[in-house]
């Protein structure tokens, strides 16, 4: 874990999550993550590729996917795409980036929960990840509305 990706994924996370659904982690919460060894994180330039190894501060990030590893299954913990580079691509890109390693780690599935009603529930849906299961009322938004979490799965073999 680089502190400066941290940032990055706090900052890409800040623009792209709405405050309202609580989403968002903190930057303990992250860091606190990625202290395990079973985390992981990848972040995307604006062509859905990993930023150049010799990052220059300047070249922006535009989004990011962070997951965890249990045995043979890697849940996708957060995934975001600022705004302005939605709907180019990079949220497709960062799933394949997101299957092709786990693959390499012989995961065999990958899990998420998304919000009932988010958007990207088209992107995960077309991408190959099917709901399995639904959490009532999991989500609280900042007025005390509840909103059922729905889980996802997507088979790698």
């Amino acid at each position: 874990m680089v502190a400066d990706d941290v940032d990055r994924i706090m900052q890409v996370m800040q623009a792209a999550f709405d405050p309202e659904y609580r989403e968002a982690w903190t930057r303990r919460q992250i860091e606190d993550a990625l202290l395990i060894g079973s985390s992981h994180y990848l972040l995307a330039g604006p062509d859905g590729e990993r930023p150049p190894a010799a990052f220059n501060p300047d070249y922006p990030v535009a989004g990011f996917a962070m997951s965890r590893v249990t045995l043979d299954e890697e849940e996708l913990l957060l995934f975001a795409v600022l705004p302005a580079f939605r709907r180019c691509g990079i949220g497709t890109r960062l799933l394949e980036r997101c299957a092709e390693n786990a693959k390499k780690r012989g995961i065999t599935r990958i899990l998420l929960e998304v919000r009932r009603g988010n958007t990207a529930e088209a992107l995960y849906r077309g991408h190959g990840f099917a709901p399995i299961g639904v959490r009532p009322k999991y989500y609280t938004t900042l007025g005390g509305d509840r909103i059922d979490a729905i889980t996802f799965e997507r088979r790698l073999v």
